[in-house]
């Protein structure tokens, strides 16, 4: 088993062609996780207006795009003649943990990421997520650059 990270931008999409291209017809499970909202807060406690929604409508609605998110890869995936199953899951304290316990898990074979195409400086500030799938995966990670980049 294969797990493809899916975030629904352009890297991905073409990271479920590289993986089409060379797997396949691996099964594949394709992970789509998803942050939680976060409340804001001052210091008397936490800030809702009156006209706002609230943290578990918020909450909903985070969910129920995340599983758009997720079908749309379903569908690129199912598309290529990929054996695919869909997860989606909600990120723990950070996105590249929740990705290596899915990928404990599932016990998968290795695990697919795309990058966003950031240079080497935009990595070191602002971090990146497949830099630290690869730096702290047990297991194989394929990392496929943005389209672009080729």
């Amino acid at each position: 088993m294969i797990l493809l990270c899916y975030d629904g931008s352009a890297s991905a999409k073409h990271a479920i062609d590289v993986a089409g291209a060379a797997l396949g017809h691996q099964p594949v499970t394709l992970l789509h996780v998803w942050n939680p909202p976060v409340a804001a807060s001052d210091s008397f406690g936490l800030v809702e207006a009156p006209d706002t929604p609230s943290l578990a409508e918020l909450e909903r609605f985070s969910a129920e795009r995340a599983e758009a998110v997720a079908q749309q890869g379903y569908e690129l995936a199912r598309g290529l003649g990929l054996e695919v199953e869909k997860r989606v899951q909600r990120s723990g304290p950070s996105l590249w943990r929740t990705i290596l316990d899915v990928a404990a898990e599932l016990d998968v074979a290795f695990i697919v990421v795309g990058t966003r195409g950031a240079t080497a400086v935009q990595s070191a500030l602002l971090g990146s997520l497949s830099n630290a799938v690869v730096h702290h995966s047990e297991r194989p990670v394929l990392v496929v650059p943005g389209a672009a980049a080729r």
